[in-house]
């Protein structure tokens, strides 16, 4: 529900915006243009195939709590499984309670973005995948520590020997990168009510999440939270009642990116709340509101804010069917 930067809406959305907010229920279907359904698989790096055994030995690596400072914290504390795959805190606490700057996003349907985190620092999964294991606030602790508590156990010595064959020592910060994005790439949300109306069940969505899809096209939200994942994932300045965040500006030093942060993904909005990049906001009524404001200098109506919010709970998908993995 964000501008372009430079406030300009696509051509398509202006072109056909009085027309939308007319619409009747025999016109919803002409609205499948504007959107895409998720496809099962994110892209798949040329430099990184897609591989059960990358993906089991990814599994093994986000559920280890070993790999960090305490002792006690994973990637899946932060992104639980139970949550949406996120933790449902405003700011995300790590090792030895400690409280981040941001809220946690989602990891689900993460291939799916432009870049990672907030800022974008990070241009695709293996780049991410090793930071929170060294970040201070989050798991804290070295890579090299990190490497010689996993060659202590001989399964996985045998893990990392399965997912890259040939290499003489296999398990490198390298690998855990490439084995955590395996994983996180089949962490995919399809079929959802959304999805389904896509792909032609007109009777997939109610008659108010149908409305909410009108109102989200024709009030400009279809801007910057588009595609198959719903995020440009480009970067809009976003000024947060209460956040000093500088965002996108930290990583570039660029004035114009100064309060700038990457379009989050709307899929699965409704369980991965709270919103924005503190997480300042709980309620999808109030963040549609105040995205209207902001980002489109409008004030909706009650029953649009309630179509809107009933759309947005149309993009929740199945969730991936993960099991627990026994760790050594």
């Amino acid at each position: 529900m964000a501008r372009m930067l430079g406030g300009v809406l696509p051509a398509m959305v202006l072109a056909s915006a009085a027309a939308v907010t007319t619409a009747s229920a025999d016109d919803y279907a002409s609205y499948r243009a504007y959107f895409e359904p998720l496809p099962a698989l994110p892209p798949i790096p040329a430099n990184n195939s897609l591989t059960p055994e990358k993906i089991e030995l990814g599994k093994m690596l986000f559920f280890e709590p070993r790999i960090s400072g305490s002792g006690v914290i994973s990637c899946a504390t932060c992104h639980n499984p139970a949550l949406g795959w996120s933790d449902r805190i405003p700011r995300a606490t790590g090792h030895d309670g400690q409280v981040g700057e941001r809220n946690t996003p989602t990891v689900l349907n993460s291939g799916f973005l432009g870049s990672q985190f907030w800022d974008g620092r990070e241009p695709d999964l293996e780049g991410q995948a090793l930071g929170p294991i060294e970040a201070d606030i989050e798991m804290a602790m070295d890579l090299d520590s990190a490497l010689t508590v996993l060659s202590g156990f001989d399964v996985y010595k045998e893990k990392f020997a399965a997912a890259y064959p040939g290499q003489r020592n296999p398990i490198t910060a390298e690998n855990v990168a490439f084995a955590l994005a395996s994983f996180q790439r089949t962490l995919n949300t399809p079929n959802s009510p959304f999805d389904r109306f896509l792909q032609g069940d007109d009777n997939a969505m109610t008659e108010a999440q149908k409305r909410g899809m009108v109102a989200f096209v024709s009030n400009g939200c279809i801007a910057c939270h588009r595609g198959v994942n719903l995020s440009d994932s480009r970067f809009h300045r976003f000024e947060l009642p209460g956040s000093t965040d500088q965002g996108r500006f930290l990583v570039t030093g660029d004035e114009g990116d100064m309060f700038a942060f990457r379009t989050p993904t709307l899929r699965n909005v409704a369980v991965t709340y709270p919103y924005f990049n503190n997480g300042a906001v709980d309620s999808l009524e109030e963040a549609t509101q105040l995205m209207a404001r902001q980002m489109l200098g409008r004030e909706l109506n009650r029953r649009t804010v309630n179509d809107i919010v009933a759309f947005l709970n149309a993009l929740t998908g199945d969730m991936p069917d993960v099991s627990f993995p026994a760790l050594p």
